[in-house]
Order: C-alpha cells, then sequence, then structure tokens
C-alpha cells in the first residue's frame, strides 16, 4: 500500500473506485487499523460511485509512529479525566482531525464525505466543525460528543480495556484481544469465532503496537467535550448507533443528534461495539442513501485544484 506525507507525519493509506469520482474518507477508531474498514465493504462503496480512502491514524498500523514522546500513564489519566481535571497529552484529537485534513490535501481533494467510528467518529465531527467548506456529508458511527455527562461503560469494561494480557506472546496478545472483541460486540449479530480469530491475527501480525493504542486513549481523555463545537456543523450528519454498544452507551447518540444541528439518529437494534459481517450490507446502504442527501454524485468530482 501507498505512503503519503501529511501534517508532518507519513501515512499509510489505500483507495478504491475511480479518482474522479466524490471522495469518502473512512477514519478508524482507537487502535484500529486501515484494514478494520472490511475489504468488501469498501469496495461495496466504491461500487456506489465513491472514491473511498481507508488510512491508518497517526500511531497505530503502518502510519508514523510518535514513541519519542513516552508512555503513558493510563490508570493517572482515567483518573484525571473521572474527576473533570485536566489531561495533559502528546497530541489530541484536534491534531488527529488536522492529520484527516492534510490527507485530503495531500491527495488533492477539495471536499469529502466522512465516516467514522467510534474515535474515528469524533476526528470526523472535528473536521465538520472546524472546516466544514471540505465536508460533504458525515456519518459518526458508535460514537461520542465526549460530553462529561454521558454515561460511560462500566468498571469492568473500562479495567478490561487497559488490562494488558498476562503474557505478550502472539498467541496470548490474539486471545486477549478477542476475548475483549467478544465483550463488546454485537449481541444480536455475533461474529463467527473463525472470522473474528482470522480478523484480530491479521491485525496483529501486520503491526501491533499497544503504545500507539494507549496514546490515543490519552489523546481522547485530554481532549475532552466537542459539544460547543458540534453547533458549527452544517454538513448533513447521520447518527448510527447500536442499542446494546457497552463501551459507548446508546445515550451518546441522542446526544449528538440534540447538538448538531439538523442531525438524525439510526439505532440498530443487537447491536455493540464493533462491525459484525452480517450487518456490513445494511451499514453500506445507511451511508450510501445519506451521502447522495449530502451531494449529488454525479455532480462535479471533489477534486482540489491546483
Amino acid at each position: 500500500m501507498p505512503q503519503i506525507s501529511a501534517n508532518g507525519l507519513r501515512f499509510e493509506y489505500q483507495t478504491f473506485g475511480e479518482a474522479t469520482s466524490p471522495a469518502l474518507l473512512l477514519i478508524m477508531g482507537l487502535g484500529g487499523q486501515l484494514i478494520q474498514w472490511p475489504d468488501e465493504f469498501c469496495a461495496a462503496l466504491a461500487d456506489a460511485g465513491y472514491y473511498v480512502i481507508r488510512y491508518d491514524n497517526r500511531d497505530v498500523g503502518l502510519s508514523s509512529r510518535l514513541g519519542h514522546v513516552g508512555k503513558p500513564n493510563l490508570m493517572r489519566a482515567g483518573l484525571l479525566s473521572t474527576l473533570r481535571l485536566p489531561v495533559r497529552a502528546p497530541y489530541k484529537l484536534d491534531d488527529m482531525a488536522a492529520d484527516a485534513l492534510g490527507l485530503l490535501d495531500a491527495l488533492g481533494i477539495a471536499q469529502a464525505h466522512l465516516v467514522g467510528i467510534s474515535m474515528g467518529g469524533m476526528i470526523a465531527q472535528i473536521l465538520a466543525a472546524k472546516h466544514g467548506d471540505r465536508v460533504r456529508s458525515l456519518v459518526s458511527i458508535m460514537s461520542s460528543s465526549g460530553n462529561p455527562r454521558l454515561p460511560g461503560p462500566s468498571w469492568r469494561i473500562k479495567l478490561r480495556m487497559v488490562r494488558r494480557p498476562a503474557r505478550l506472546d502472539r498467541e496470548s496478545i490474539i486471545a486477549h484481544s478477542m476475548q475483549t472483541w467478544r465483550l463488546i460486540g454485537s449481541p444480536g449479530y455475533p461474529t463467527d469465532e473463525a472470522v473474528l480469530r482470522d480478523k484480530v491475527e491479521r491485525a496483529y501480525d501486520r503491526a501491533s503496537y499497544p503504545q500507539g493504542l494507549a496514546r490515543q486513549t490519552l489523546a481522547i481523555l485530554a481532549s475532552g467535550s466537542r459539544v460547543p463545537l458540534l453547533r458549527r456543523i452544517a454538513a448533513p450528519t447521520l447518527v448510527i448507533h447500536g442499542d446494546r454498544d457497552p463501551l459507548v452507551p446508546l445515550a451518546a447518540a441522542h446526544d449528538l443528534v440534540r447538538h448538531i444541528p439538523g442531525a438524525r439518529a439510526e439505532i440498530i437494534a443487537g447491536m455493540g461495539h464493533d462491525l459484525p459481517p452480517a450487518l456490513l450490507p445494511r451499514l453500506q446502504r445507511l451511508i450510501v442513501d445519506h451521502l447522495s442527501q449530502g451531494g449529488d454524485r454525479r455532480a462535479k468530482p471533489a477534486r482540489k485544484r491546483a
């Protein structure tokens, strides 16, 4: 896959479809790599008439790693966040939104539709609010405004997300990751064990980097609430959320709809905090229907002039 320089870093990315079609930028969530946007999902969006771009965020996958800034103390940061005290971080979600914007610039794309999942939804919200002229529409999936009044995950989930595997060999890490996905996954759309193992093994073998995941977690905690910012979003916005999400409870979706002008929600029964294969066709249809309302696909190509 190619790499490109943007915002002072290097980013691994991949595209699907024709470069002359309207651009659709997929922004992955916490610790997730670009391959966690399934190939068939990306191909279906490209077949629907879009130029689909998926990429590794900073500090994960094959994009630039920021190990020189040191390892974060997540326990301390979590406590400070719970007490609503400032959390310091080497970078915040605003920096990651600048990465996404820089990627569009480097690819010569003037405007794009944005689809972000979990942390990726947060990044997309910032980009849509601060650079509305670059955003044709927004889809925020299983994400949040960062509103401190919202309910969070249970302590069981919180502890699971910061717990390290007993050993650091390949099989122990893969087993630990599979257990986490089972815990936060969709009870109404369970993923086959072989499919889940393949997903986890591919991610581990491609680029396992726990430090980057920890720093991204710190970026979320340090970034605080986006509620005042959300009111600036003018792009047509769809909020997709599962009613069985244990990591980002459903109240987060209703909160986003309250604060983003004109936003609407699509609540999926039985969906948790993952992208189960059985739900991909429905998600693809929801996204394509929404994007087509955010700008005619047959309009002039969304390319940036030299």
